[in-house]
């Protein structure tokens, strides 16, 4: 039972991390129809800019908390403003032009899009894994491993709490803006009816960018968690999870936001126990084993709504 717990918590740290992820691709689709598959790569970027900013602020493990805490703040938000850039610039340059064409031309300028945000970030901070040293070392013990002292001894870190907390705050926070302002009214008009809300006086450009801006802003936290948690990152991260947030948009119901999270946390807890009972070679094989058999008997994913057409 306290291996079980274990992975427990092991599958909602990383399954957080996915959703947040997954809420960028979903909320995308949403409003467009369209799969922004650079969006694996924003992410990327996101840590790298953290870990350049980290390494640039000499903040490391001795740091005291709050001076620590602070710093941290600060990769963040700058991250974020960084990343969004990234976001916008993809929705500028490879979807903007290409809205009305056929469907598959925006499909191949994003796969484009991410080839060259990989290359770029492979050539100028090259392409060996890049480490960084553990902020944050403390752990409460659930446990204690029994009386003898050899049961398993189950840990929550401190870095654990920092994840599951943050993606909390940000889902309550995105879901109240997407519910109750203007932008969010918005968002919604223009994925029921982009040409409808455009006659309503919606500025659908003005929309669809903030999306793909407050999408990529996401990928950047998650990017952000990703090296705290990790500790070491690559130029080709972007595209492993992207492929897994992607899937658990899919799981959850493309187009939900309560959707993308929950199929991060499934795809999340999937590997993480699969890993821990089973072969961790054969874990991303269950992850999309279980993607397919729910597909199969909810094609529109857990949360997601029937495609409605418009007559």
């Amino acid at each position: 039972m306290d291996y079980f717990l274990q992975q427990l918590i092991n599958g909602v740290t990383l399954g957080s991390i996915y959703g947040l992820i997954a809420i960028g691709y979903t909320m995308v689709y949403g409003i467009i129809g369209m799969i922004n598959f650079a969006h694996g790569d924003i992410f990327m970027v996101g840590s790298f800019i953290a870990l350049v900013l980290i390494v640039a602020l000499g903040i490391t493990a001795a740091t005291p908390v709050l001076l620590l805490i602070l710093a941290l703040a600060l990769v963040l938000v700058v991250a974020m403003a960084l990343t969004a850039v990234w976001g916008w610039t993809v929705e500028r340059v490879a979807y903007r032009p290409l809205r009305g064409s056929f469907r598959l031309a925006p499909l191949i300028t994003a796969i484009g899009a991410s080839i060259a945000l990989q290359n770029f970030v492979q050539v100028s901070q090259g392409a060996k894994n890049k480490p960084l040293q553990p902020l944050f070392s403390g752990s409460f013990q659930l446990t204690d491993g029994g009386a003898d002292g050899s049961g398993f001894i189950v840990n929550l870190s401190y870095i654990q709490i920092l994840i599951v907390v943050t993606t909390v705050i940000l889902m309550g926070g995105f879901t109240y803006i997407i519910n109750n302002t203007n932008l969010g009214r918005s968002q919604r008009a223009c994925e029921q009816d982009r040409k409808m809300a455009s006659l309503l006086g919606v500025n659908v450009d003005r929309t669809i960018s903030l999306t793909f801006v407050m999408g990529a802003s996401l990928a950047s936290v998650a990017g952000l968690m990703f090296l705290l948690y990790y500790g070491v990152i690559d130029f080709y991260i972007g595209f492993l999870a992207g492929v897994k947030a992607f899937t658990a948009a899919v799981l959850g119901g493309i187009g939900s936001l309560p959707g993308a999270m929950l199929g991060g946390l499934l795809i999340g807890l999937i590997e993480t126990f699969w890993s821990g009972y089973f072969s961790v070679e054969y874990k991303d094989v269950a992850a999309f084993s279980i993607l397919a058999i729910v597909l199969i008997f909810m094609p529109e994913g857990l949360l997601g709504q029937p495609e409605v057409e418009k007559v």
